[in-house]
């Protein structure tokens, strides 16, 4: 075991387990031949509909030159199609196809495999409360937190599984980091 600062200084620790958790994912989602990325541009999809690549740049917060890599993968797979948007022929609206809400269930089930996996250790309590956390730490940065009993009641939105999905993260305004989100 290490010194005893490096056993409670919390951002390390949320550092390890954020490296362990985004390894499990990642060769998860190789096994279905995904990415994060593509999880998130699905799941976004899925939860609000068409959009520009600008919008789905803002919710997945994924950089919008990434973005357009991603979108011709999913494309080529024939997970999304891109269309002229009616109301404005400058840009493309993306759109799910019936394959990638096919490739979206295949990946939300490896998620939660995943999911049960790391969190094992935890009981429901304990994992409804670090979501609720990790939540505010993602949903607010820089701010003071508010007591528990002050949680606004948007800053969890379990999905049906007890999951977030990737388009239940609110942006923030800040600037996307470059490289991919862990799931």
């Amino acid at each position: 075991m290490g010194a005893e600062r490096l056993r409670t200084l919390r951002t390390r620790l949320l550092s390890l387990a954020a490296v362990h958790s985004d390894r499990r994912v990642n060769e998860e989602l190789a096994g279905a031949d995904a990415r994060k990325w593509h999880y998130a541009v699905l799941a976004t999809l899925d939860e609000f509909g068409p959009a520009s690549q600008a919008q789905l740049s803002d919710h997945t917060r994924i950089y919008r030159s990434d973005l357009v890599a991603v979108l011709n993968e999913l494309t080529e797979r024939g997970q999304v199609s891109r269309e002229p948007d009616p109301s404005d022929r400058r840009r493309n609206l993306v759109t799910i196809t019936a394959a990638g809400h096919r490739q979206l269930h295949r990946l939300d089930e490896i998620l939660a495999r995943v999911d049960d996996e790391i969190f094992a250790p935890l009981d429901q309590r304990q994992r409804e409360q670090l979501t609720t956390l990790l939540s505010l730490l993602v949903e607010r940065p820089g701010e003071p937190p508010q007591q528990a009993e002050e949680l606004p009641q948007h800053a969890v939105k379990p999905a049906a599984t007890g999951r977030r999905t990737a388009g239940a993260v609110r942006r923030t305004g800040a600037r996307p980091a470059k490289t991919e989100q862990a799931t």
